[in-house]
Order: C-alpha cells, then sequence, then structure tokens
C-alpha cells in the first residue's frame, strides 16, 4: 500500500459494498482505513486541520463512525467531544429530532441536561454526507441546545443524493466524493 495523503488512503483502503444495507445502496465500508495505522492519522490530521480553522469549541461526533474519528479529532486539538447518538442510546431526559435517510428514517439524540453547549461553536463530524438528514438533525440538536454549528466535516460525499445542497453555504469539508 502506497499513500501519502487522506484522499490517497480513503481511495486505497475504502470497501465498496453495493446492495447494503439495501438494494440500490453502497456501503462505503471505512472500517480498512480506521484499522490501518497510516491511512487513520492522516484523515485525523486533515479532519482535525479543517476544524482547527473553523474555530470550533466543541467537536460533537455522529453515532456511530462519527463517535470515531469525531473523538479522535477532539482529542488531537485538546477539545471535548460531544456523541449524537441514535434515538433510544441515552436516558432520558434528550433532545430528539428525526429526520430522513436515503433508505428510510431515524432520529438523533444528544443529553437535554449535564452538557453545556451554550453559546459555544460546534463542529459537527460524521463519516459519509448522503442525503445530508442526519447532519441537519444534528444542526437542529445542538441549536436547540444553545451551541452554534460553525461547519461540517465529512469524510465521504455520495455525490447526487442532495446533502450538499441541504447544508446551505455552511463551511464544508469532504475528504472524497464518490464517484471521483
Amino acid at each position: 500500500m502506497t499513500f501519502n495523503t487522506a484522499r490517497e488512503a480513503l481511495d486505497e483502503l475504502t470497501r465498496h459494498v453495493p446492495g447494503f444495507p439495501e438494494e440500490g445502496v453502497v456501503f462505503e465500508d471505512l472500517t480498512p482505513v480506521f484499522a490501518n495505522a497510516k491511512a487513520f492519522t492522516l484523515v485525523i490530521d486533515e479532519l482535525a486541520s479543517f476544524s482547527q480553522k473553523l474555530g470550533g469549541e466543541v467537536v460533537a461526533g455522529l453515532d456511530a463512525r462519527g463517535f470515531l474519528v469525531g473523538s479522535a479529532v477532539a482529542y488531537k486539538l485538546g477539545q471535548g467531544c460531544l456523541a449524537v447518538r441514535k434515538k433510544g442510546k441515552l436516558p432520558p431526559p434528550v433532545i430528539t429530532e428525526e429526520y430522513t435517510l436515503e433508505y428510510g428514517t431515524a432520529a438523533l439524540e444528544i443529553p437535554a441536561e449535564g452538557i453545556d453547549i451554550q453559546g459555544k461553536k460546534i463542529v459537527l463530524i460524521d463519516d459519509v454526507l448522503a442525503t445530508g438528514g442526519t447532519l441537519m438533525a444534528a444542526t437542529e440538536l445542538v441549536q436547540q441546545a444553545g451551541g452554534e454549528v460553525v461547519g461540517y466535516v465529512v469524510i465521504l460525499e455520495v455525490d447526487g443524493l442532495g446533502g450538499r445542497e441541504k447544508l446551505g453555504n455552511a463551511p464544508l469539508l469532504v475528504l472524497s466524493v464518490d464517484g471521483e
């Protein structure tokens, strides 16, 4: 394996699984990227660099693969990490926001108590941008808790599903776009 950039590592190691989780969807498995120390370091360094430029104070990682990269970025930057969980994973009280996926619907939650993001600048990190529903739901949660989303950082973007357009003009870093 020969790669020197995050993009090269993603191109070489990402596993594409057609028909998962349902027919018509191609799942982009980042597990081989995360399991390779050099690739993981390259990805985290690039995500952290952009996150730092956004001026965030807290990194919010989205369930579940966003936890992996979000926590590593937060650690690298010396910031807190907010886990944005799938519905039913946190004890009440919670703030809940429903959203649409490219293959169904779901909901995200954050604690309604015990976290203080009031007035803080938050960078949202996830593995894949597809329809934008997950990131928009997370944005709503952060805003309801009093935080300000200053930008989005993702590893992959699935082109043609309208996710980028849903995010508007907010700063967005995508390491690799499907189809490029």
